[in-house]
């Protein structure tokens, strides 16, 4: 028998500072190195890099990670789905208009990324036909019935969790038998216990602990100890480092650590992917 929300599930665990700090009053999703209302880096496969950017250019990337995640998902018409760290919302609307879910149901932990994700859908969260909602949740404690979801998806928020186990094992308990389960976001690359350290020294985001060196193998074990099948990692890092880091040259000097993104790349202690899994059929 399923499991209402919450029932014998963790409480939901207490927001990392900076996390809190840079999704509330800092509200990353209002600076410059964003916009559309996303928050990633992009994927910038066919992007003319050796023009300047426009802001355009920099929506569309966003835009274009989404749907690089989303595709791997189909067919997804008159599916459920729920996004796992949906920020602002604007990756939702996506999915919606173009992907025919019948339903996204958007988790952050944040409530006030929560409210202003509301306040940006208001159009698509109006009317009679209920296709997105929000809620309030955390990767490692979802307050989702088991089975609930056709789809999981998560864009960029992985680095946040704190546990990426206990994810795992959420993921499998709310996806129905075959559901799917796409993370695209940014990890080490391999096991080398020397990564977490080298990050910290190129990157504020790491030392000041708003991201968190999780390797991409930690993932995808995590994943099948879940029961997770066909689970698959794939670097989609050239794709998303050197466009990153032309935006980055209009805002940011060489030198500055912001631009130690694409160096941590080309040096390969960071990397960006999109790990799928599947949770298997009934069997008869």
């Amino acid at each position: 028998m399923a499991q209402g929300p919450g029932a014998g599930r963790p409480a939901m665990p207490a927001m990392c500072p900076a996390v809190q700090e840079a999704y509330g009053p800092a509200d990353l999703g209002s600076e410059p190195l964003f916009g559309g209302g996303f928050i990633n880096f992009g994927h910038w496969r066919g992007a003319d890099l050796g023009r300047p950017l426009t802001e355009a250019d920099r929506v569309r990337s966003q835009q274009e990670m989404y749907r690089h995640a989303l595709a791997t998902l189909e067919p997804t018409q008159g599916l459920r789905a729920v996004e796992v760290g949906c920020g602002l919302g604007a990756g939702a609307a996506v999915a919606l208009e173009e992907y025919g879910f019948a339903h996204i149901t958007g988790m952050d932990i944040h409530p006030e990324q929560l409210a202003r994700a509301e306040q940006r859908n208001a159009r698509l969260l109006s009317g009679s036909s209920e296709r997105l909602r929000f809620a309030r949740g955390a990767a490692e404690s979802m307050p989702f019935d088991d089975g609930s979801f056709d789809c999981l998806y998560s864009i960029e928020a992985a680095q946040h969790f704190r546990d990426l186990g206990a994810f795992a094992r959420e993921a499998a308990r709310v996806l129905r038998p075959g559901g799917r389960v796409v993370v695209a976001s940014f990890f080490v690359p391999d096991a080398d216990p020397s990564r977490p350290g080298r990050l910290a020294e190129l990157l504020d985001t790491f030392a000041t602990g708003l991201d968190v060196a999780h390797s991409v193998p930690e993932l995808v074990g995590s994943l099948r100890d879940a029961g997770l099948t066909s689970v698959r990692a794939t670097s989609i890092g050239a794709s998303v480092w050197p466009g990153w880091d032309r935006w980055l040259s209009a805002l940011w000097e060489p030198g500055t650590w912001p631009r130690n993104f694409l160096r941590a790349f080309d040096e390969g202690s960071l990397d960006y992917f999109t790990v799928t899994a599947r949770r298997p059929a009934r069997q008869s």
